[in-house]
């Protein structure tokens, strides 16, 4: 089992930058690939980034091709994303998970979820 807790949210100007952090816990992190995912207002959960376990694969929403990045650093137990030139409509919670499946950007295949960070951008 893994226990997740996002931080490194906040009120950003469109065209900022934030970089957020998720620390795990527990000793098999780094069996675990792992996602971010966000959910703005009245909407439905939506795939950001993911990093398999090896980081050998990171796919990315269209949305945030080019402008956020996700890392992982096993040795802390820590996954990563930062967000460059972001815009209003990036305005959600962020949620990071854990999953051992290979389908990276479907929610409903991943196990352990975060309480969730608030990322705002202000036009």
């Amino acid at each position: 089992q893994v226990q997740l807790v996002e931080s490194g949210g906040g009120l950003v100007q469109a065209g900022g930058y934030l970089r957020l952090s998720c620390a795990a816990s527990g000793r098999t992190f780094s069996s675990y690939n792992m996602g971010w995912f966000r959910q703005p207002q009245g909407k439905e959960r939506q795939f950001v980034a993911a990093i398999a376990w090896n980081g050998g694969n990171t796919p990315y929403a269209d949305s945030v091709k080019g402008r956020f990045t996700i890392s992982r650093d096993n040795a802390k137990n820590t996954v990563y994303l930062q967000m460059n030139s972001l815009k209003p409509e990036d305005t959600a919670v962020y949620y990071c998970a854990a999953t051992f499946d290979y389908r990276l950007t479907m929610p409903s295949k991943y196990n352990y979820w975060g309480q969730g960070t608030q990322v705002t951008v202000s036009s």
